[in-house]
């Protein structure tokens, strides 16, 4: 009642006041009461007249802002109920997703090719700068320094840079090997160029062993004559020792020799890497751990493999490729693990991951040959890495120098194994550390304490795949000569 009275309060007052004023002069003054009221009705007309003018040109105006909203809404309704091209979309993603990795491997070989070309104008400028002697002397030749030892019998550590690229051969036909070029020498000494350092990350280049052409000319002519073979080395669970994987080992078996005992990956892994047949081993490693892999399946052993990838197979993107495909249409691969050195997960770009990431809930992941102990388990979880190998002698004996981690070493065990990644000791060699290794908490253990690598059975790599039976058609049904009597009556 409050703001209707609120509403018409002025009008309410001048109805008031009207009839105070005019209603003594309709009692006196009919006349001039009839033409005052004549003119307040009048200018009362008007002014009602005006509002609804007013009125009608808002309301004219309100109807054109609906129909205006109206339009777009119905414009609106019909754009979100035609079906999306959802399969327009997935191809467009696939094709950018693969862009993305071909930028990525693209920037790896130039990276690689300017790492090489800095290299070799280091080289030239070395060569220019030794002056040219006046008369032959004969001069002793140096001793040749012993080929540096591999810490880890899979693949070496990954280097930035080496002091020489030494090209690889696209092919290789035994026994003919390609010589060195000759260093050119120049007529006047030339002082070096100064080169600036660049810091980018190219492709590991392997250190150079000395150069033994009859011993190369073996090891390649027994790696193409199918001389490589597979052992397998137990992980056991400590202090129960119980077998729960196994490692891959690639093991080559060498005419010249001994052919007795295969020559272990110190021996012939620098040449496959001085020719580039890194890959080549990693693809034939690969598809015989997957026949161990599904004939563990098959006996219903749940045992993990690991198989150590080489840091060179990374910039080839082919083998990975590969990989997933066969992963991808075998389920039972779930049980391969492939390894990575620790440099190579933390130097991993776009295109790499680009490449690993498809593998992740497929096959495991590891980390091995670790630099240092400074683990984040938050990331390797993330990046999907199970496992965790470490030499022993890191766990047990830290050498001075090390970048020391933020956690205890019998803090390392249980931190990783909180975000689902198992820590294993590998190279233990000596019954002694097993005590020190259980007090440390470290959950496995792998080395020839606990058994030697052994060849796996040849009748596992050549047993054919299990194909199913096709269904046989029901024959037909035979039956007593009384039921068919029975029928007939």
């Amino acid at each position: 009642m409050v703001p209707v009275l609120g509403r018409y309060a002025g009008l309410l007052t001048v109805a008031l006041i009207g009839l105070v004023v005019f209603g003594p002069l309709a009692v006196f003054l009919p006349l001039w009461s009839a033409l005052t009221l004549g003119a307040v009705a009048t200018a009362a007309t008007g002014l009602a007249l005006t509002r609804i003018k007013t009125l009608t040109a808002r309301c004219e105006k309100l109807s054109g802002e609906v129909d205006l909203l109206s339009r777009r809404l119905l414009k609106v309704e019909t754009t979100s109920a035609k079906p999306a091209p959802e399969s327009g979309e997935a191809a467009l993603r696939a094709q950018i997703d693969e862009l993305t990795v071909e930028f990525g491997l693209l920037s790896g070989i130039v990276r690689d090719l300017t790492a090489v070309v800095s290299t070799q104008d280091a080289e030239i400028a070395s060569l220019k700068a030794k002056p040219v002697p006046v008369a032959p002397v004969p001069v002793a030749p140096a001793p040749v320094a012993p080929a540096p030892v591999m810490p880890e019998p899979i693949a070496p550590a990954p280097v930035a840079a080496a002091p020489r690229a030494p090209a690889r051969p696209a092919a290789f036909a035994p026994p003919a090997l390609q010589p060195p070029a000759p260093e050119p020498q120049a007529s006047a000494p030339i002082p070096p160029r100064p080169i600036p350092p660049r810091p980018v990350q190219s492709r590991p280049i392997p250190p150079r062993p000395a150069r033994d052409p009859a011993g190369e000319a073996e090891i390649i002519q027994a790696f193409e004559e199918d001389g490589l073979e597979i052992h397998l080395q137990p992980v056991v669970s400590l202090p129960q020792r119980k077998v729960v994987a196994y490692e891959a080992l690639a093991r080559l078996r060498i005419g010249g020799l001994n052919p007795a005992a295969p020559a272990e990956p110190e021996t012939f892994l620098p040449v496959l890497e001085r020719y580039g047949r890194t890959t080549e081993l990693d693809r034939r490693m690969l598809q015989r751990a997957s026949l161990v892999v599904r004939h563990l399946a098959r006996r219903g052993s749940d045992t993990l493999l690991t198989y150590s990838l080489s840091p060179l197979s990374l910039f080839e993107p082919g083998l990975l490729r590969e990989l997933g495909r066969t992963v991808a249409e075998d389920p039972s691969l779930a049980g391969l693990v492939i390894a990575l050195p620790q440099a190579s997960w933390r130097g991993l770009d776009a295109g790499q991951r680009g490449l690993l990431m498809p593998l992740r809930g497929r096959i495991g992941f590891s980390l091995d040959r670790p630099d240092d102990l400074r683990f984040d388990a938050v990331e390797l979880a993330a990046l999907g890495i199970g496992q965790v190998r470490v030499p022993a002698a890191m766990l047990l004996r830290p050498q001075v120098g090390r970048p020391l981690s933020d956690i205890a070493v019998e803090d390392t065990g249980p931190a990783l194994a909180r975000v689902g990644i198992r820590l294993v000791a590998t190279g233990v060699g000596d019954e002694a550390d097993v005590p020190d290794l259980i007090d440390l908490d470290v959950p496995f253990a792998q080395g020839a304490a606990f058994a030697a690598p052994r060849p796996v059975r040849a009748e596992v790599l050549t047993a054919p795949p299990e194909t199913p039976a096709p269904p046989t058609e029901p024959g037909p049904e035979r039956r007593p000569f009384r039921s068919v009597l029975r029928r007939a009556v």
